[in-house]
């Protein structure tokens, strides 16, 4: 069976080959003329180079494997992927071997109805499939290892999607462990028996949601029965019950892992995320600069010692950095500080005073207009900061911590601006403004970070919360 891509891609290579033969010939191109063109070696080369870039792009986005379990919005976006950086990689083959046919219009045009027909096809056929599955046909009879919640909850989710196809035969336990039972569900075997079970019942899949510690040996000797008659066996990944973190399958060496993950530290979200910060903070230091280059001659003019002040800063996963800013304070200020301990403001392990005395007076108009955080766009495009992210903290506040559930604001990059800046800033006390970053984290997307950086101007020009 011809799979759906290589229909595509032949007729979109032959489409090309017509549209540039009907366009050198003003329109008058014959069908037998056109079935004697006279295929050269390198379109050979070139169309047998984009039919194995395609294969390796529609592997790598799952496009060939069972979508039996995917929702249908999943199935659309990962054609849709899929189709957009098939279409990417053929504009770059136009533009490496000087394809004249393939122009943006055409790239675009190409792109919308190649999405369209894959996924449009995919969503079709698993329309279709589902249909036949809810009248009895194409079923997988499964049965559940373990009693537990996490187990009849399986059950449940079953149960409730039968376009899956699935058929649930009984569970496997020594006696039940939740209460109270539902009358549908059976316990077809024990542990001693599902061995002789096995061999004695059409079973397609085992669901194994077992308790990792206490039944070790009991899921090691089962998943070795299903080896050994070649029987799937499917694991919950939800094995330590976390209440953020979502388990992933990756591959180390040829090695099958489950990893943890957050939303901000993968995927092409985090990508695009990446290159708005280096775009943006390129683009802004460059219409910026007349007004870095008198800021600075401000501060050289109106007190003594350097333009800038560097201080180390706890980075991405407690990566130590340092970061720019313009100076707002007199020379040594920092080892002032112990001295001014007793006047601190601030509840929590951070430091601030409202009428700092080691401020200079244009530093004090700097702070209130936040313009001494402009050099930090320098460390954006390092790579040490974001433009938006939960705000670097100097060494001596982090070592103040005691709450773990306040660092995991260190898992992503910091960044210039975040919630916290736009919802009142030192205003702000010091356990609202970790809950304010864990909610940025919680709730990323890039969206969000647009919004933010949007509401970051009207929140500097009013000067609230600064200090």
């Amino acid at each position: 069976m011809l799979k759906v891509y290589n229909l595509a891609l032949m007729a979109g290579v032959y489409g090309l080959i017509t549209a540039e033969k009907v366009r050198e010939s003003g329109g008058n191109l014959s069908l037998s003329a056109f079935l004697s063109v006279r295929v050269q070696l390198i379109n050979f080369v070139i169309f047998a180079l984009i039919l194995l870039a395609w294969h390796g792009i529609f592997t790598v986005c799952g496009q060939y494997q069972s979508q039996r379990l995917a929702r249908r919005c999943s199935i659309i976006a990962n054609a849709t992927i899929a189709t957009t950086l098939s279409a990417l990689f053929l504009g770059m083959t136009g533009l490496a071997f000087q394809i004249r046919m393939i122009t943006p219009q055409f790239l675009a045009l190409f792109w919308i109805c190649s999405s369209v027909v894959a996924a449009g096809s995919r969503v079709a056929i698993h329309s279709c499939l589902g249909f036949v599955r809810l009248r009895g046909r194409n079923l997988r009879y499964i049965v559940i290892l373990g009693t537990n919640r996490r187990a009849i909850d399986f059950a449940q989710q079953v149960e409730a999607t039968p376009e899956w196809g699935y058929r649930i035969l009984g569970f496997v336990d020594k006696e039940w462990h939740e209460c109270p039972v539902p009358q549908r569900y059976v316990l077809c075997c024990s542990f001693d028996d599902f061995s002789e079970y096995l061999r004695r019942n059409v079973i397609d899949e085992v669901a194994n949601y077992l308790p990792l510690r206490s039944f070790y040996e009991h899921s090691s000797r089962a998943a070795a029965l299903c080896e050994q008659q070649g029987i799937l066996m499917r694991f919950d990944s939800e094995i330590f019950d976390l209440k953020i973190a979502r388990p992933r399958a990756e591959e180390l060496d040829g090695r099958p892992h489950i990893t943890t993950h957050y939303s901000m530290q993968s995927g092409w979200p985090v990508l695009v995320k990446r290159v708005l910060d280096v775009t943006l903070s390129f683009a802004l230091l460059i219409v910026l600069a007349p007004l870095l280059m008198a800021v600075a001659l401000m501060i050289k003019l109106t007190s003594r010692g350097k333009v800038l002040f560097r201080q180390e800063r706890i980075g991405r996963n407690k990566r130590r950095f340092f970061i720019y800013k313009f100076r707002t304070m007199v020379p040594d200020a920092e080892k002032m500080l112990p001295s001014l301990a007793v006047l601190n403001e601030a509840a929590g392990p951070v430091f601030k005073i409202k009428n700092d005395p080691r401020m200079t007076p244009f530093g004090r108009l700097l702070r209130r207009t936040s313009l001494d955080e402009l050099p930090q766009l320098f460390n954006v495009l390092r790579g040490d900061m974001s433009l938006v992210g939960p705000r670097p903290l100097p060494v001596r506040d982090y070592e103040g911590f005691d709450q773990d559930w306040q660092r995991r604001r260190f898992s992503v990059r910091p960044g210039i601006t975040c919630l916290w800046q736009i919802n009142g800033r030192s205003h702000i006390c010091f356990d609202h403004w970790m809950k304010l970053d864990l909610q940025y984290l919680d709730e990323w997307s890039i969206w969000l970070d647009m919004k933010i950086l949007a509401l970051t101007i009207p929140a500097v020009l009013k000067g609230t919360g600064a200090a």
